[in-house]
């Protein structure tokens, strides 16, 4: 890993960021003390949550961990009219869970500058940042309060504009990655053009000179160890600690990561009006062809369903966000998890290492 980076972590271990309830204090603090990186998400939280949250983690670990926001998307502009012919498409899911639909006008920025003012004030030792590149002016304020600073990318160009920002490092995902897809732009006719992970970071090592973090379907150290070959210093692993005991994800969506009747994933608007990786159930197959590009605003919209559709105990109204690895899903402790990551990690490298000397 880069000196950098090697002092957050002991491992080239980072605990994927995971809004909606996954990525909780107990989790980043699990993987932070085992020696990992772990992540607390910030998105779709107010300022206040996410302060808590962090005091929270300072509570029960004194090593590194982030904090992951999302950047305002007030430059993209949703159809309207999309959005209602979609509300009205999802009349009938509002109907079977007896709830009304949300409010698709709740806001477009997630209290961005609220959160940022909080970084500033009491500066964690990592934040990254996803759906966007920030200013210079906001890195630099960050960097003078000793923060690290990440972005996540999905292209070349993407980590070129993050280098020239003043970013630390990047976070490079690929299109196996489970969870949103983290481009700068939502561009609905690039959906599923998404590179591989093992070619992105291969082309991103190629054009900037900054540390990466490798993200997308990865669930073990051998996979780790690819990576770290083909450029980057450092993995992030979201679905892998999603079925830990210490996850914050519900369980039925722990339970559905290993459910032979979810038998593969793939990228939706269905539920957020953004593309996203999960595993497909009815509402994904029902209602993923008529999802205009419009986010957040469908995630407003469908928030009340996919809440009642989990206190009714059925997965086939929720968000089961996965990456293409989740049947290699190991319900391990996070801290245990991550020794053996670490382990397997070794193996791999050495091995490698072996066969380049014979």
């Amino acid at each position: 890993m880069s000196s950098a980076l090697n002092d957050l972590c002991r491992y080239p271990v980072v605990q994927a960021p995971m809004a909606g309830g996954g990525s909780c204090p107990q989790l980043a603090a699990a993987v932070s003390e085992a020696g990992g990186l772990g992540f607390l998400a910030a998105g779709y939280k107010t300022a206040g949550s996410m302060y808590q949250e962090i005091k929270q983690v300072r509570g029960l670990t004194g090593q590194p961990f982030g904090v992951n926001l999302f950047m305002p998307q007030n430059g993209q502009t949703a159809d309207p009219a999309a959005v209602e012919v979609y509300r009205h498409q999802l009349a009938g899911e509002a109907d079977w869970y007896d709830t009304p639909l949300g409010d698709a006008d709740s806001g477009r920025d997630d209290a961005y500058d609220a959160k940022l003012a909080v970084l500033v004030d009491d500066p964690v030792p990592v934040v990254s940042f996803t759906f966007g590149c920030p200013t210079r002016d906001t890195l630099d304020a960050l960097a003078r309060v000793g923060t690290y600073t990440v972005v996540t990318v999905t292209s070349a160009e993407e980590a070129r504009a993050a280098q020239w920002a003043g970013a630390d490092a990047v976070c490079v995902q690929g299109v196996e990655a489970g969870g949103h897809q983290g481009t700068h732009k939502d561009e609905a006719g690039a959906d599923g053009a998404g590179l591989g992970l093992l070619a992105l970071v291969t082309q991103v090592r190629e054009n900037v000179q900054l540390p990466i973090i490798a993200a997308g379907g990865l669930m073990r150290g051998a996979q780790i160890a690819a990576v770290l070959a083909a450029g980057a210093d450092a993995a992030q692993l979201g679905t892998a600690f999603l079925v830990c005991p210490e996850s914050g994800a519900h369980l039925l969506h722990k339970q559905a990561l290993t459910d032979p009747l979810f038998v593969r994933t793939e990228l939706t608007r269905a539920f957020s009006g953004r593309p996203a990786r999960g595993l497909v159930n009815r509402f994904m197959h029902e209602h993923g062809p008529y999802a205009p590009a419009a986010y957040p605003e469908i995630h407003h919209l469908t928030a009340p369903l996919r809440k009642a559709a989990a206190t009714a105990g059925d997965p086939q109204g929720m968000a089961l966000w996965a990456g293409q690895g989740h049947r290699l899903a190991r319900e391990l402790p996070a801290g245990q998890l991550v020794e053996v990551l670490a382990a397997e990690i070794d193996t791999a490298l050495t091995a490698l290492a072996h066969r380049s000397a014979s």
